[in-house]
């Protein structure tokens, strides 16, 4: 089964711009002038996955949004 993979939207506070930032990873997938265009990058990198997510944080840090594309690597129990 494939593993999630989730991609953050986070503030750079030394040079005021958004990165998307694969979770575990340890550069920037991109960098953007505005918070905008770093959601529209981080959800398209999402939607191209089977099984994809977008956590999308504010300049103090704490998840504001969260997205998730493909479908649920954990089906309901029933």
């Amino acid at each position: 089964m494939a593993k999630r993979k989730v991609y953050h939207v986070v503030p750079d506070t030394s040079s005021g711009s958004w990165k998307v930032k694969v979770e575990g990873g340890q550069r920037a997938n991109s960098v953007h002038k505005t918070k905008h265009e770093a959601e529209e990058a981080a959800r398209n990198l999402a939607e191209n996955q089977p099984l994809g997510q977008v956590v999308i944080h504010g300049q103090d840090g704490r998840i504001q949004k969260e997205y998730t594309y493909g479908e649920d690597p954990h089906p309901p129990e029933g």
